[in-house]
């Protein structure tokens, strides 16, 4: 059994053909099991190991027979049973399987060449594109040499055209804006448009009359610029100007500024009894009532009493309601010193007047004493 079988190829047994050996002698089978592997590894194509070859199955499929040949041969008929037939089925249809995959990835092997042979083309056919591109290029520059300088003047001339170009396209919108402007206050092309004007036109007697209202304008004008002229010399207003200016005579001018003069001496004597009077008032209730009053500010009045022991001690009362009817005290630091006397008659009595009384009593016994 050894002899026999050392002396054939060994071939590939795939997995599952090794329960078919079950059977027999477990060194010799699995020795030509290892030996058919060594032997399918080396007979791997060249292309990455990834797509079998047609040649693989079919060495497979003998390999297996030549396998399930040998072990029948060693075995006696009473051995033979059917459960051999059974795995020798299963190991065949198995090969079949191996087959189909394999012819699967054939085709999809080829159908992945031919699209790699298509990419190959549409890049062999970018590549005849990009140098038929440089060589025109290459022509191109070869047929327009330009020296720098030359590219920079052309490149300034071009931007002077499109300086010219853009005001030039300004002017063009102007002139139309102008031209729809004066189509709608009525302007035409004499050369192709006649206008015929009647007889009794309302626009011309408009004009007409604006024409007279101007001329009138300018006379009354240049008339009253003569008045002021005279006026500001201070001599008498000449015979024509005082009809259009329908200004009083000299005389009357004069008996005005007469009249004026008067009433202003009438004024100034006025304020000055005035101003009299008003003192003299104070005077009298400064003398009556003990409190000298002056105006600080609007509606503020201050009240300094004569038996004040300083200067700055004054109170402060505010008009409020309507003409002053009330009067509302303010504080100060010598409103501070006759608390007791704003808490019993301001507060409690509301009455200024005794307020102010006791205030002058409060005073003038402070002075007494001392």
């Amino acid at each position: 059994m050894v002899a026999a079988c050392s002396g054939r190829e060994a071939p590939y047994l795939p997995p599952g053909a090794a329960a078919l050996c079950r059977g027999a002698p477990g060194v010799e089978v699995n020795t030509k099991i290892k030996d058919s592997n060594k032997m399918r590894t080396l007979d791997k194509p060249s292309c990455g190991n990834r797509f079998p070859t047609d040649v693989q199955p079919v060495q497979e499929r003998d390999g297996m027979r030549a396998i399930l040949g040998s072990y029948d041969s060693e075995l006696t008929a009473a051995e033979y049973s059917p459960q051999l037939t059974r795995r020798m089925r299963e190991a065949e249809d198995m090969v079949q399987k191996v087959h189909a995959h394999s012819s699967e990835v054939e085709a999809q092997l080829s159908q992945a060449l031919e699209e790699l042979g298509g990419q190959k083309q549409r890049a062999d056919m970018l590549e005849m594109e990009v140098k038929m591109l440089q060589s025109q290029s290459s022509t191109a520059e070869q047929s327009f040499p330009l020296s720098r300088e030359e590219a920079g003047s052309l490149r300034l001339k071009i931007e002077e055209l499109e300086g010219e170009r853009s005001r030039l396209e300004e002017d063009k919108k102007m002139l139309e804006m102008q031209l729809e402007r004066f189509t709608l206050q009525g302007s035409y092309d004499q050369s192709r448009t006649k206008v015929l004007h009647m007889s009794m036109n309302p626009a011309s007697a408009a004009k007409q009359r604006l024409r007279e209202d101007q001329v009138r304008l300018q006379e009354e004008c240049e008339q009253l610029r003569e008045l002021v002229r005279a006026l500001e010399r201070g001599g008498p207003v000449p015979a024509g100007l005082e009809a259009a200016a329908s200004l009083p005579s000299s005389t009357e001018l004069t008996e005005l500024r007469k009249q004026v003069e008067s009433a202003e001496l009438k004024n100034q004597r006025l304020k000055e009894v005035f101003q009299t009077k008003i003192q003299e008032f104070r005077k009298v209730c400064y003398a009556l009532t003990g409190y000298q009053i002056d105006i600080t500010t609007e509606n503020q009045y201050r009240l300094t009493s004569m038996y004040a022991e300083h200067k700055a001690d004054c109170l402060i009362f505010k008009a409020t309601g309507p003409s002053g009817a009330k009067m509302q005290l303010l504080e100060t630091a010598f409103s501070h010193s006759v608390r007791e006397l704003i808490e019993l008659h301001l507060l409690r009595q509301d009455s200024i007047p005794a307020f102010l009384s006791a205030l002058t009593l409060e005073l003038f016994s402070r002075q007494t004493v001392a």
